[in-house]
């Protein structure tokens, strides 16, 4: 019975970490920074990158420049998916959204990571991009049906630097994140999409 109780709650050091990841993003208005996104899966590799916005309460602008440039933008009530010069803009509720990266707004403190993520461990046996960094593991509460665990990767700074979510199916997707500035200063319309002449928007799930 102890070693079961034991097993079910998370280190101390565990914990300290989380707190302390939770207070260095908690007290954040604005985030910005660079991003890799790397994508493995169904015998492929696709490597991504861009500039990232998040800004309180539950906005968010993923702008891809490289290799092709592309738009994920959420302004905390719709989501949207566009690339530009395609003549339709895909939207789906905030609510409704199945995306990897919808959980990521907890970065600006939505939720603590104790409870965001079940079985929030040490991963040891991952070794960090960054010697100094440690990686825990967990399972989000949000997509447990779709994600078999995620990693994160943690700066002595507590910045998260990298994180890694493992599908069911096997299928990874890895972001990593470099040059954070916080409380960067950013407009209310920088999360406003604003549908383009001729573009037709399409209700649905978002594009990859």
């Amino acid at each position: 019975m102890a070693t079961a109780l034991l097993a079910a709650s998370p280190a101390p050091e565990v914990h300290a970490i989380a707190q302390a990841v939770d207070e260095r993003y908690n007290h954040l208005r604005s985030l910005q920074a660079e991003f890799t996104e790397i994508y493995r899966g169904a015998g492929m590799e696709r490597t991504e990158s861009g500039t990232l916005w998040l800004k309180k309460p539950g906005k968010m602008r993923w702008e891809y420049r490289s290799p092709r440039e592309k738009l994920f933008l959420s302004d905390g009530r719709d989501a949207w998916f566009y690339v530009p010069g395609e003549r339709q803009v895909r939207r789906t509720a905030v609510k409704k959204l199945d995306d990897l990266r919808s959980p990521l707004a907890f970065l600006l403190g939505k939720t603590r990571l104790d409870k965001e993520l079940q079985g929030l461990s040490l991963a040891p046996d991952v070794t960090p991009l960054a010697s100094g960094d440690v990686v825990l593991r967990g399972i989000p509460k949000s997509l447990a049906d779709r994600v078999s665990q995620v990693l994160l990767e943690i700066t002595p700074e507590h910045w998260i630097s990298r994180i890694v979510i493992e599908e069911v199916d096997g299928s990874v997707t890895e972001y990593r994140f470099n040059g954070q500035r916080e409380n960067a200063p950013v407009s209310d319309q920088r999360f406003h999409f604003v549908v383009p002449g001729g573009v037709e928007v399409i209700e649905g799930e978002l594009g990859p």
